[in-house]
Order: structure tokens, then sequence, then C-alpha cells
């Protein structure tokens, strides 16, 4: 394990190639994925599937030989096994029972009893520690509170996460109550994924730029920094990643506030100030446009060696700002990959 180039970056070494992995790498962009999808029948179903969960996690591996792979599983599956219903609209995405008040909240399950229904995510990750080449490393994750919050306040994804901003507006001990509940869920879940075989983990904060000011120091910064500290707690060594996405400025110190190993950081950051003000605490993973695996081309080369350049002097992990889309060009992920291992 010492020897992955991923567990040497998060550990604070300067490699002269930085590893790199893709979010969502497991997806619709490749004609594999949408073959094994297909097989399972619907989203939910291939994520409650050990074996096509794994298999789709292993196929970019197969094909591009990333340094880590990323279990295959979504962010909203908490909330279902909290007790939420969850389903999934063809052409639109996730549709959850909402959580508006107390009433609500008293449907939800204790944090402990998640297990069962998440067990089967446990058994895919078991599968792959045992399939995965020596050299990748697994990667387990969850989304952050806050993120998973807006989800189970409005029922569905939202522009501006209107509806849980006014709930914590309007009515906090509820949203404080469901803040809780997730958090204590989460670090539930994700040390059943460690035990089950993930050597590093990920906290996905996919809506934290929409926090300001002290909001984003309790909802944000602050659940986090308490799920690391738990994790730690029983896995002291276990690297933790972190992604407050749109944090801006407030990435400047955030590794230090919460304890991460890493800071991901998406694309709307310059790689030069990020190397100045993030870097300089630790790992930083990011920050590629994800658009240049739809464009490619030359300006997907030149953006690679300025992003490898720019963090060239401290640990760095590549990756994009935030996931491949479906529309990608499975070549530009390759060009990608070859631009960055020729350097």
């Amino acid at each position: 394990m010492a020897q992955k180039t991923i567990l040497r970056a998060l550990a604070g070494e300067t490699l002269p190639t930085p590893p790199i992995w893709m979010m969502r790498q497991a997806g619709r962009y490749l004609p594999e994925y949408r073959a094994t999808r297909a097989q399972a029948g619907d989203f939910l179903s291939l994520c409650y599937n050990p074996e096509l969960a794994a298999e789709v996690t292993l196929q970019p591996i197969r094909r591009y030989g990333f340094d880590a792979a990323i279990l295959f599983a979504d962010i909203l599956l908490l909330p279902q096994a909290l007790g939420a219903d969850l389903w999934f609209v063809t052409g639109e995405g996730p549709r959850l029972s909402t959580i508006t008040d107390a009433g609500g909240m008293a449907t939800l399950k204790p944090a402990s009893e998640v297990h069962e229904v998440l067990s089967p995510i446990y058994d895919t990750l078991k599968i792959l520690k045992g399939a995965l080449p020596e050299e990748t490393t697994l990667i387990g994750f969850a989304g952050a509170p806050w993120t998973v919050a807006t989800y189970m306040v409005a029922g569905r994804g939202t522009p501006d996460q209107g509806p849980a901003h006014k709930l914590k507006n309007e009515d906090p001990a509820v949203f404080d109550a469901l803040i809780e509940r997730l958090i204590e869920g989460t670090i539930e879940y994700l040390s059943a994924q460690v035990e089950a075989g993930a050597e590093v983990v990920k906290l996905f904060d996919s809506w934290a730029g929409s926090l300001q000011g002290a909001d984003f120091d309790r909802y944000a910064l602050e659940p986090m920094r308490r799920i690391v500290t738990a994790l730690r707690a029983k896995y002291p060594e276990l690297p933790v990643i972190l992604f407050p996405r749109q944090a801006g400025p407030r990435y400047e110190g955030f590794a230090k506030a919460t304890g991460a190993s890493c800071v991901a950081l998406d694309n709307s950051v310059d790689a030069q100030w990020a190397a100045s003000h993030v870097q300089v605490d630790g790992c930083v993973q990011g920050n590629l446009a994800p658009g240049h695996m739809v464009t490619g081309g030359d300006e997907l080369v030149s953006e690679v060696k300025r992003i490898a350049g720019a963090f060239s002097q401290g640990p760095h992990i590549f990756n994009l700002g935030h996931g491949i889309t479906p529309d990608a060009d499975p070549e530009n992920v390759a060009l990608m990959i070859e631009t960055l291992r020729s350097l």
C-alpha cells in the first residue's frame, strides 16, 4: 500500500508525475457502462447489485489504467437507508420524499440502522478489494451533510438550494437535527466502507458554494470536520479527501480547519492561486474543467500541462474540477492521461 501513488500523494509526497483519476470515471460516456446499466435495468438496481457495480467500477481501470478506482454508488443511498423514499426519473434525475418539519424527521431511522440497506455497497467494495490491480487505490465516498440535506429538503436537485436555505433560516431546529442525523449516518457509512476495503474516503459537498459566511462554517466546514475527526479516531492513518465545491477563497485554510488529507478543487479556482494558498497546507486534487473531455484537442493538452505545472512543487492528484459529463469523448480521456504521463 505504501507504494501506491495516490496514497503517497495523500501522505504529502511530491511526485514527478501526479497520480490521476476522474470524478464519475465510471459512467455514461463509456459504452461498456451503458451496456452494463442496461443489463441492470435501472440506476438503483445497478447501485445495489454488487457484481455489476464492481464491474462498472473496474471498467475505466481496465480501459485507462487510472491510479484509483472510486466505488460506484450514489450520494442519495444514505438518505434512502435512513428511511427516505428514493427513485430516479429518466432524463430528470433523483426524487426523494421530503423532510421539511419535525414530523418528517420522526420518520427517519437512527444512524446505526443504515447498514441493512447499504450492505450491498459494502459487498461491492469487498469484490473490488480482490479484483483491482495491486497498484490501484480503492476510494470510498459519501455526500457531505449539507449537500445531501439539500436533496432531502427539496425532494430533488434545485438550482440554488433554495428550499434548504429556507428551512435552515425558518426552522433551524429541524434543519440542524437533519444535519446531525446525516453526520452520524455518514460516519457509520464511511466506517463500514473502510471495514469493507476502502483505502481512502472522499466527501462530496457539491453545493458548499451556496453557503456564505457563518453558514459555510456551520453547515459545510464543521460537519466535515466532525466526520474526519470521528473516522480518524477509528482509523488514525485513513486519508480523507474533502470537496467543498465552489468554496472560492474559503478553500484557503480548509485542510487545516477540517483535518483533510487533501482538498479537491473545482475548476473555477485558478491553479496558481491554489498552489500558493491551498497546496501549502498539503495535497490538492483537481482542477481541469470537465468540458475539455468533450472538446479535446490542443487546448486540452495545454490545460493539462498548465495545471500539472502549477501544482508541480507539492503533492497533487490530477483530476477534473467536477464529474466527467455523459457527452465526453473517451478518446479525450486517453489524451489527458497520455499528456500527463508524458510530462
